[in-house]
């Protein structure tokens, strides 16, 4: 399901502790790190998308967090074409995403990254909010600062340090 600008709508997740640090999930069988995030389906609203998303990659259920904050407006990244199914190429460009701001109120033992036969993650940590994003996928890295900037607001993490040097 693509927007007439050819982006496909999805959510991206920011699960935080009690301390504030984030959580990242580490990409099954790749050396790069993200944020839980996932595409909405038809007939789905972003919020059951986020929930579906994050039982499906992270294994957590609604009682498991609540619900700090969201993005006000859709966020948009571009996938390189040499990213993109060949059936896609011209008119998929990427993804839409509004963001959610998580806590976990649960336990760390809450975290499941088998609840599917197809996982995403095959480890998972909690970084400081402001880490670097360098081990992020380099296409992804702007979105994800704008989200962390955004929602910040929501936490009291109003400091914003660089967070990669932009090469």
């Amino acid at each position: 399901m693509l927007d007439r600008d050819g982006y496909r709508p999805n959510v991206g997740i920011i699960i935080i502790n009690r301390q504030n640090q984030v959580f990242w999930g580490k990409r099954v069988r790749e050396h790069s790190w993200q944020f839980p995030q996932g595409g909405i389906k038809l007939g789905e609203t972003p919020e059951q998308a986020m929930f579906r998303e994050l039982a499906e990659e992270v294994g957590l259920l609604p009682e498991h967090v609540e619900i700090v904050g969201r993005t006000r407006d859709w966020m948009k990244y571009d996938v390189p074409t040499n990213w993109v199914r060949r059936e896609w190429r011209g008119t998929y460009k990427g993804q839409k995403q509004i963001w959610f701001l998580l806590r976990l109120v649960g336990r760390d033992s809450d975290v499941c990254l088998r609840k599917t036969t197809h996982p995403e993650f095959d480890a998972w940590r909690w970084n400081e909010y402001w880490s670097p994003l360098d081990a992020v996928i380099e296409f992804k890295r702007g979105v994800y600062e704008a989200a962390l900037g955004e929602l910040a607001r929501f936490i009291g993490q109003n400091h914003q340090p660089p967070l990669f040097d932009g090469n």
